[in-house]
């Protein structure tokens, strides 16, 4: 019996770790900042000691030089303006796409304004689109910014922060790319053109165009920067924070672990960089055809932590008379797996498909996604698709299953020559171990076996979950009647009588009417199996619906439609099992024979 006691032991601990590791780990507490802001850097270009300009601030004027981590003199200062009035202050290009809006800031050329046409802030279709990126003297600043840099010995005027280009039109349209233009007055003509397609592809195509009668060497730059801890849904289970893959591998980088351990840099040819949220990624993807470095950063100035996501590519020399193009890519959207498929595939961007954190065990989260995508677009409802999901999962477990309830019926009719061996032998447990031993091999049965198909369902349980909680296709998913968001938890509580009583109830008070039916079908389900001899085990196995019932409570509602489904599947198995078995014996009965 100790086997048995350890296996469900080892179940319960599951389940715990399972359950209660986000609860009582909820992700590690930010660092504190620093007393005392970092000092402005020195002056100087790539190579000399000098970077990409940082979080908040531009170049030099007229030299390209980079400087520290500081505030542009003469800018409005971070968050000095609501949202709205900030990007109306100043002159700008209209984003306009099917799935984005939003404007590029004339000075500097930042994309600093993007909302998601597609997505709103709650399951209300009349509520504000989520909004991305934001201007820098806004609120919780978050923008994304294209440039050149000198090289080592090269000190020409190039754009800056406060440059102001022109434009040959006003609207950024899918097929209706905007070219700026900016003639720094010494021989050079720098051109960015802006495309971007119908989803959220920019393509920015920077060109620098000599006619100075001397060489020109130097670096093409991107940067994401953001101001401010975002917050985040602290767990472990989902990466939120810089994230890029550089030399094949997929880097990801908490914002507390950039803060407390510093600058992170890598070389490579091919990769993306940038910022990534639960749902939505803005990623930059540098030119394929020229080595860059990557760098996450963090600095902590006036009290704000800032971020910066870039890379630098390597040095290019302009001969007089000559044009260079740099082609870059911004990722700017929703993280939507078909999308993003299609982008690494179609575009050649390495392990890009990767920047959805499909987690430890992509062999079964993946699969899950598409089944369950699939059965969507065949049943037109996300919580069915889950359903029909189940019970793809429970066809493919069947033959493990049936011979899982064969032996735990097996179990159950031998319970009381187990009771007698019990009771024979209480003060010997080794003797009594094994006679039970001797038992189950006489008649054939493993004791172990009916806990199977429980153990099987936890790694598929996890990694429903993580399908769940991080795909987007789920965000926002209605099922039917009081389910209007498969991702969040069933909004009813039977602790305020489902809203009747104006109570706002602890999370361990939350307690919906599908954790219910999923408890009362998983008690259905333990009842008909056979009750363990020992009493302990007894009391464990009857408080496990209890405990399920109340941790589910907080947990996605498409979960605990799957997990009822599974329920009632396993009851109905075990139903038809039973009634085989009572005809297989009732034949046998007939026939002379003895059987089980």
């Amino acid at each position: 019996m100790s086997e048995q006691r350890n296996l469900i032991l080892a179940i319960v601990l599951s389940v715990a770790i399972l359950f209660g590791f986000q609860t009582l780990f909820p992700g590690d507490p930010p660092p504190p900042p620093p007393l005392e802001a970092p000092s402005a850097g020195a002056t100087g270009t790539p190579g000399s000691g000098g970077a990409i300009p940082g979080a908040g601030n531009g170049t030099v004027a007229g030299s390209g030089a980079a400087v520290g981590i500081t505030g542009v003199p003469g800018t409005v200062p971070t968050g000095a303006m609501n949202r709205a009035n900030a990007i109306g202050s100043e002159p700008r290009i209209r984003i306009d796409t099917p799935r984005l809006h939003g404007s590029i800031r004339l000075r500097g050329a930042w994309i600093d304004d993007l909302t998601l046409a597609d997505y709103r802030q709650t399951t209300d279709p009349t509520s504000p689109e989520i909004e991305l990126l934001n201007p820098r003297n806004a609120p919780d600043p978050y923008f994304v910014d294209f440039g050149w840099l000198n090289a080592r010995g090269s000190a020409v005027a190039v754009p800056t922060a406060e440059t102001v280009w022109a434009a040959d039109r006003t609207v950024l349209a899918p097929g209706q790319p905007v070219i700026l233009t900016w003639d720094n007055g010494g021989g050079l003509t720098f051109i960015r053109r802006f495309a971007i397609d119908d989803k959220y592809m920019f393509t920015v195509e920077q060109s620098v165009r000599n006619s100075s009668g001397q060489p020109v060497t130097l670096h093409s730059y991107g940067r994401v920067s953001r101001h401010g801890t975002p917050e985040t849904s602290g767990f472990y289970i989902l990466h939120e924070g810089m994230l890029g893959s550089m030399q094949d591998k997929v880097m990801e980088v908490d914002y507390d672990t950039i803060a407390e351990d510093g600058d992170i840099t890598e070389q490579a040819r091919a990769g993306w960089i940038g910022f990534t949220d639960k749902y939505w990624m803005t990623m930059l993807i540098p030119d394929a055809a020229t080595a860059f470095e990557g760098a996450f950063r963090h600095t902590y100035v006036g009290g704000v932590d800032k971020y910066q996501t870039d890379f630098l590519a390597e040095a290019l020399t302009i001969a007089p008379g000559s044009e260079i193009t740099q082609t870059n890519r911004l990722f700017a959207g929703a993280k939507e797996v078909d999308l993003i498929n299609s982008y690494a595939e179609r575009l050649g961007i390495p392990l890009f498909e990767n920047a959805i954190d499909w987690g430890w065990f992509p062999f079964l989260t993946k699969p899950l996604f598409i089944a369950i995508d699939f059965f969507n677009g065949l049943l037109g409802n996300l919580g069915l698709a889950i359903i029909a999901t189940t019970i793809i999962i429970k066809t493919l477990f069947l033959p493990l299953a049936y011979k899982s309830y064969v032996s735990m019926n097996a179990m159950k009719e031998l319970q009381p020559e187990m009771v007698k061996i019990r009771e024979r032998y209480g003060e010997d447990r080794q003797r009594m171990q094994q006679e039970m031993m001797g038992l189950y091999k006489k008649n054939k049965v493993n004791p172990v076996s009916g806990c199977v198909p429980i153990l099987l369902q936890i790694p598929v349980f996890f990694a429903l979950y993580k399908v769940l909680f991080v795909t987007i296709e789920m965000r926002h998913a209605p099922f039917y009647g009081w389910i209007q968001d498969l991702s969040a938890p069933d909004p009813t509580n039977i602790f305020t009588l489902f809203g009747l009583i104006p109570w706002d109830t602890p999370d361990l008070l939350h307690l919906g009417i599908w954790p219910i039916l999923m408890g009362g079908s998983m008690w259905l389900l333990q009842k008909m199996n056979p009750t363990p001899p020992d009493p302990m085990q007894a009391r464990i196995m009857m408080m496990l619906p209890i405990v399920f019932t109340f941790f589910l409570a907080r947990f996605p509602a498409g979960l605990v439609i799957y997990w009822t489904a599974n329920n009632l599947l396993s009851i109905g198995q075990q139903y038809v099992i039973k009634r085989q078995m009572a005809a297989k014996k009732k034949r046998l009965a007939a026939s002379g024979g003895a059987g089980k």
